[in-house]
């Protein structure tokens, strides 16, 4: 129950505010939908059988399945359609893993835009109230995202308590206002039945089409449950959701629709107006309240995304500072964060009403939701062994429904919904830049490496003086001689009585067991290899492997050791194997990442850099 409780404030946010705006953009003018008891039957009608189909069908039942040691998200689904090897099928599985690459790009547009629509639509019923407030909601609007964003420094530990009752109040809140509503009209309740939906398609044909833009409002927040899968588990998000959420969101919406039954000109402003006036300002101080913990999860999974991304080798190292003793996942990132509160100030002041906004939301979702489903026919048919036909009518039957959603919304790539594919477009380059050109640099750098065998009979020939301690020397490959080792030996002519050669390794698993952390090789004449494996969704610590290393006769201690890094220059050519612009940009970003060093856990006091110039 603490863990649903949890679950309730984190995972819910999101889709628990839709119903603030989601109605009324069914009904908005640009569709040309009359507001008639019909109609209104009918958008019930789909919204109910949505959040049926794509939440608690696709998401709740099949796709958590799909999980990754745990862990949930379109990264952990992405690391299990990773190639393993060579084979047939190699080239098609990287091409599944650049579609969930595109698909973790576009989180990036919904993180963005999912702060300043959720605010702007909760102080916008402050003009409900009364008119006279309409030129304080922008204001107050970005007064409230720049305290989010300012906060976050100060992570979610010491506000993460009241999360799951203030959600808990929200969503109560949720059924009570639709509840009345609906003893006043219960015909509403008809819409239950599906072919209501379908009459609505038959009888508004391409509009009503385009209604779906909308109605796909109420389950974006899907890829929360997902992704946070491995916070609570999937037990407390399936119980939560069956138990609290749907409930109280079927109860609003058709609480609305009961309202708009009985008086049309309430769609314009559905959910405060079927609050009493004396409740209005409270209803919009709750519905603030429960758009900023909404955002303040969107925030938290940026960070996540990010730091799975810079584990796996898709963007460079970023400073990542930890907001929490005891949960790793708590973390605060300065650059995503910053970047995000500027792109959600510039979405507020550029389109000024969450009417607008919505027509930039759904675009990038719906995108990403059509990735999960291509994705997790692959991992239920390749890992877990589902027959073909099986998988083949489930991924159809998903992908039909995604599919409807996504062409709803692509009316609304002119008028806005460009700006997640934009942010997409970007991220997604600077991934496979990053990736690419650490590929080519490797290639580089290991067509010049010293073999360990050659290099201990070249000392063995010509021993070089011994100094007391030991060297450290980080290196990205298990194999070969680390440059920095070559230089330092060649411009200083010792070498210390223990070397330890230092990888980190990147496992395609969110975590790794503690017994399977360290592996040591002696290689002989006073040389140790070290291999530390990290999960994807951890933070390397060269000192705590170290503590863990088992080498006969050390013992680690911080002033005895050296560590040392090759600091590399990049030289731009014309033959780098990239485009010269990409190449650039790879230089870029090389130049710009955090230093090894801090991103290692490595005292800086300790570090000794070795530069050398590699030409790309």
């Amino acid at each position: 129950m603490t863990l649903s409780m949890a679950a309730l404030g984190v995972v819910y946010g999101d889709i628990g505010t839709s119903p603030i705006y989601a109605i009324r953009e069914s009904f908005d003018a640009s569709h040309g939908i009359d507001v008639t008891p019909a109609n209104t039957l009918g958008i019930l009608s789909l919204i109910f059988w949505a959040l049926i189909i794509v939440i608690s069908l696709k998401y709740l039942i099949l796709v958590m399945r799909a999980d990754n040691e745990g862990e949930g998200g379109i990264i952990a689904l992405t690391a299990l359609v990773m190639p393993k090897g060579g084979g047939s099928g190699r080239r098609t599985r990287w091409m599944l893993v650049l579609a969930g690459l595109f698909g973790a790009a576009l989180l990036y547009g919904d993180s963005m835009i999912t702060p300043a629509i959720s605010v702007l639509s909760a102080i916008e019923g402050l003009e409900v109230a009364t008119p006279a407030l309409t030129p304080y909601v922008i204001p107050l609007t970005i007064g409230i995202l720049v305290g989010l964003f300012a906060f976050q420094r100060r992570g979610t530990a010491s506000v993460g308590a009241v999360f799951g009752p203030v959600t808990l109040v929200w969503f109560l809140t949720l059924a009570v206002l639709g509840g009345v509503q609906i003893v006043r009209h219960p015909g509403v309740l008809w819409a239950l039945d599906p072919t209501y939906g379908v009459v609505f398609f038959a009888r508004n044909g391409l509009r009503g089409m385009l209604v779906l833009g909308s109605v796909f409002l109420v389950v974006t927040g899907g890829e929360a449950l997902y992704a946070d899968m491995g916070h609570f588990g999937k037990g407390p998000i399936r119980l939560t959701w069956t138990a609290v959420v749907l409930p109280a969101l079927v109860l609003n919406y058709f609480g609305q629709g009961a309202l708009i039954i009985a008086d049309p000109a309430a769609a314009e402003h559905p959910f405060f107006l079927m609050a009493p006036r004396w409740a209005l300002f409270p209803l919009v101080g709750l519905a603030t309240a429960a758009t900023v913990i909404a955002s303040q999860a969107v925030i938290s999974g940026a960070f996540s995304l990010t730091r799975q991304a810079v584990r796996l080798g898709y963007l460079p190292r970023l400073k990542i500072e930890h907001t929490s003793a005891s949960q790793i996942g708590q973390i605060y990132m300065p650059a995503v964060n910053w970047a995000l509160m500027l792109a959600c100030i510039g979405l507020v002041l550029g389109f000024r009403t969450s009417g607008r906004l919505a027509a930039a939301y759904g675009v990038a979702v719906t995108t990403d939701m059509v990735f999960t489903t291509i994705l997790f026919a692959v991992v239920a048919r390749v890992r877990f062994g589902w027959n073909a036909w099986v998988v083949g009518l489930l991924s159809a039957a998903l992908l039909l429904v995604d599919l409807a959603f996504w062409t709803a919304n692509l009316p609304k790539v002119p008028h806005g919904g460009w700006f997640p594919l934009l942010v997409a477009a970007a991220v997604f380059t600077l991934m496979t830049t990053w990736k690419k050109g650490r590929e080519l640099l490797s290639k580089r750098l290991g067509a010049r490496q010293l073999s360990m065998r050659d290099f201990l009979k070249s000392i063995g020939r010509s021993p070089p003086p011994r100094v007391a301690g030991t060297a450290v020397f980080m290196t990205s490959s298990d194999e070969g001689v680390p440059r920095a080792l070559l230089h330092n030996l060649k411009h200083n002519r010792i070498l210390h009585e223990l070397v330890i050669l230092f990888t980190v390794k990147t496992m395609d698993v969110p975590y790794v067991a503690d017994e399977s952390r360290v592996f040591t090789e002696d290689l002989g004449d006073g040389f140790r290899r070290v291999v530390a494996r990290y999960g994807f969704k951890e933070n390397p610590d060269v000192p705590a492997a170290l503590r863990r290393a088992k080498i006969p006769g050390y013992e680690y201690r911080e002033m005895e050791n050296s560590f040392f890094f090759g600091e590399l220059t990049l030289v731009v050519s014309q033959h780098s194997g990239m485009a010269r612009w990409r190449t650039l940009l790879f230089e870029r970003m090389t130049r710009n990442a955090q230093r090894a060093s801090a991103f290692f856990n490595i005292p800086p006091n300790r570090v000794v850099g070795m530069g050398s110039q590699v030409e790309m």
